[in-house]
């Protein structure tokens, strides 16, 4: 009898030791799962930050997790300074290889002190990029300690990826789908290691069969990744609220399949989108908010805008193009033929390679205008005929339909070299009775065009001699007397109104962006006899500084910019644009630039600086009022302003709720019990105790009553003796006797049970 009492004993001291013990492969694996999702959720910066950054920041988080699971255990400090050193030597590597730092010696800067503080200033961003995440990733690792808590770094990061991906054009389905995948993997994780935990000798037996216990783990994973990695393929049956509540508006909601933005609902023009190289023209205006998303890097030889289709029809409401266009199959090297007469012109060469970031589907290869030639798509000149067909009309490298967008290609075009004073001797048009249909295509005009829309053109152009001044004077009226803005005020259009397009920006709305000012340059052009065709493409982007170096020891060194324009370029969507070309004979497309604070990069001949404008006619009567007079709408940052008055509120809140941490504490506490009898809350702060406990080491075991488990007890915290048997004592009184306690004795065993967790090591 003795004996299987001795053995019970001891296999439930066994399994009490167990409870307490730390499944170290659980601990581990948690820490590389928090390091996953971290990574995971860098996403959201996706297409803002370089790619070198993100780079940087993927590799300084993984590489953090590798010290935190692979360095024995011990003072966290050193595993911080490790991890610091390894994501410097990370910062180093990289930020050389892209940008080819240059290192300079201590005995170059007057010493070592003069040696950091140059080179460090150099990395300065991306250090505090990885600080950042370090000290993050940090605060997670210890956070996993508590239970529960993988709960809410799941559904921070999910929340984090969802709401990114639902209000920004980043794509962030996948990282979702991965997301949820390991918090599937950890939840597993965290029932097998609380089996192992409570249940040893079970859990041994299990690992005898290791292919049946994770086997059928291992599909249903597999599935649910497969089906939420599907899943945006798949048009969505059920509407999100929010979706709901904006058609209801009657406005736009982008849904994204695949790769490829569509609209909920049909294209209404007064909804807000995201700026971009627009799939359809038919219906021109609304406002939108800048995407800065990068789609591409062009390598050029001079800054230009990057040309990609044109429009000859204009509808009123927009524009369509014409049925007639004839290609001709591209070759490599092959020079393309024209339909441009540029016999008095000159011209220069431009060498373009174009690297794609974003896997968008585009109707037409970008670059300099006019393209002469391809050179290679991907990497490859042995192709006999490429993908893509040349339209001389259009001036146009159109890619054959159902064949992948090139991720790089290489051409070379030939830029016109303005020349003002000669452009001034020709005309507008082709000059050849002949060519008299293809004049009217691009003299075409509707024929409900309000006529006080040709009237403001032709009092604009009256002072002109020529031309090519005509076109200048209404560029120049364009650029400075209607201000640019992403959101124009769509309640200055009356109701009743004109419905035309042009109409509409030149008399009622005074303010918008690029369609607005080329659509009405183009439209009031034509109405004064200058073909004209509207362009959309990109403007030329961003041109990264150069590093350099001031020359005096302790200053930081001084970007310098290539005052050629020769460089990579890195074009964003909120770079989407358009313009517009007039045909002059002798000369070929000539592009003009109206809108508001841009300047077309024109390659000028020697002799002269920038375009002479004409003078400008006295435009002052009701009619012609000049909108430029006015406050400017220039659109305002509201949302920015919004986002950081948040931010400071969020803040302001978080630190009276640190300060009054405790007065909150107690009134949620008072809260909670507030259905509670005093018995019933000297019970529950008992399990609450015990639960404490169990953390610290103080195991009770499943047979032993709770008198049984402080009896244990009382050998390893003699000193907590006398305070445990007080709560015995209560317990018990509380559980089985039918005394009630009063709300002040709760209150008192109360404030006993925080004494006794806070001296329990």
């Amino acid at each position: 009898m003795s004996t299987v009492m001795a053995s019970s004993a001891q296999q439930a001291a066994g399994t009490a030791l167990a409870k307490g013990k730390r499944i170290v492969w659980y601990d581990k694996l948690s820490k590389l799962l928090v390091a996953i999702i971290l990574w995971q959720s860098l996403s959201v910066f996706d297409g803002y930050w370089w790619k070198e950054t993100m780079l940087i920041a993927s590799l300084s988080i993984l590489s953090s997790a590798v010290i935190e699971i692979a360095v024995p255990g011990g003072r966290r400090v050193w595993k911080l300074i490790l991890q610091v050193l390894i994501s410097l030597l990370i910062i180093v590597l990289i930020a050389d290889a892209y940008h080819d730092i240059t290192w300079l010696s201590a005995d170059e800067l007057g010493g070592r002190g003069e040696w950091l503080h140059i080179h460090l200033s150099q990395l300065s961003s991306f250090i505090w990029i990885c600080a950042s995440l370090i000290i993050i990733y940090t605060l997670f690792v210890y956070w996993v300690s508590y239970p529960s808590s993988k709960f809410g770094i799941i559904a921070a990061s999910l929340t984090t990826l969802t709401v990114t991906d639902s209000f920004t054009p980043v794509w962030l389905w996948d990282n979702v789908a991965w997301v949820v995948l390991v918090g599937l993997i950890w939840l597993v994780a965290s029932h097998l290691a609380r089996f192992q935990r409570h249940h040893p000798s079970s859990w041994k037996e299990l690992l005898e069969y290791p292919f049946q216990l994770f086997a059928p783990m291992s599909v249903i994973l597999a599935v649910l990744m497969i089906g939420g990695l599907l899943m945006p393929t798949i048009s969505p049956i059920l509407q999100d609220p929010y979706t709901i509540w904006r058609e209801s508006k009657g406005e736009t909601v982008q849904t994204f399949i695949g790769n490829k933005a569509i609209s909920s609902v049909q294209p209404v023009t007064t909804a807000d989108t995201s700026s971009g190289y627009s799939r359809s023209d038919s219906k021109l205006g609304g406002g939108f908010n800048f995407d800065y998303s990068p789609v591409m890097e062009v390598t050029s030889s001079q800054r230009s805008y990057w040309r990609g289709e044109t429009k000859d029809v204009y509808t009123g409401t927009g524009w369509d193009e014409s049925d007639d266009k004839k290609g001709i199959a591209v070759t490599p090297h092959q020079p393309f033929s024209s339909n441009e007469n540029r016999s008095l012109a000159a011209t220069a060469p431009v060498e373009q390679t174009v690297r794609m970031i974003r896997a968008d589907q585009y109707p037409v290869l970008f670059g300099a205008a006019t393209i002469a030639k391809v050179n290679w798509v991907n990497n490859s000149e042995s192709i006999s005929k490429l993908p893509m067909d040349w339209y001389p009309d259009q001036s146009e490298l159109r890619l054959d339909k159902n064949s992948e967008y090139p991720l790089t290609y290489s051409i070379e075009s030939d830029v016109i070299v303005l020349d003002e004073d000669a452009i001034r001797q020709t005309h507008a048009g082709w000059g050849s009775q002949s060519d008299n249909a293809r004049n009217a295509v691009y003299l075409q005009l509707p024929g409900k065009l309000p006529s006080r829309v040709a009237e403001l053109a032709k009092q604009i152009t009256d002072p002109a001699a020529n031309d090519y001044d005509k076109a200048r004077l209404l560029e120049h009226y364009l650029q400075t007397a209607y201000p640019y803005t992403n959101h124009p005020d769509l309640s200055k259009v009356a109701s009743g109104s004109s419905h035309d397009f042009v109409d509409q920006f030149l008399f009622e709305l005074k303010e918008g962006y690029c369609d607005y000012f080329s659509t009405a340059m183009a439209v009031m052009a034509r109405s004064v006899g200058l073909p004209s065709r509207w362009v959309k493409g990109f403007a030329p982007g961003a041109l990264p500084a150069s590093p350099g170096y001031s020359g005096v020891p302790g200053e930081e060194p001084v970007p310098m910019l290539n005052p050629d324009g020769t460089g990579t370029y890195t074009v964003r969507n909120s770079d989407a644009h358009s313009w517009v070309e007039i045909y002059f004979d002798g000369f070929g497309w000539i592009p003009f630039e109206p809108t508001s604070g841009f300047s077309f990069p024109y390659s000028v001949a020697e002799s002269k600086d920038t375009p002479d404008v004409p003078v400008q006619p006295d435009l002052s009567d009701d009619q012609t009022e000049q909108p430029g007079e006015k406050e400017q709408s220039v659109s305002f940052p509201f949302r920015l302003i919004g986002g950081i008055a948040g931010l400071l509120l969020l803040a302001a809140a978080g630190v009276v709720g640190w300060v009054r941490r405790q007065a909150i504490a107690d009134a949620w506490e008072r809260y909670r019990f507030r259905t509670f009898s005093a018995n019933d809350r000297i019970v529950w702060e008992t399990g609450r105790l015990l639960r404490k406990c169990e953390r610290k080491g103080l195991i009770r075991a499943e047979h032993e009553t709770l008198r049984e488990a402080i009896g244990r007890w009382s050998g390893s915290r003699i000193r907590l003796n006398g305070e445990l048997n007080e709560v015995l004592d209560r317990f018990e009184l509380a559980k089985y006797s039918p005394f009630a306690a009063t709300a002040e004795e709760a209150e008192l065993f109360t404030v006993k049970i925080k004494t006794i967790i806070a001296e329990v090591k």
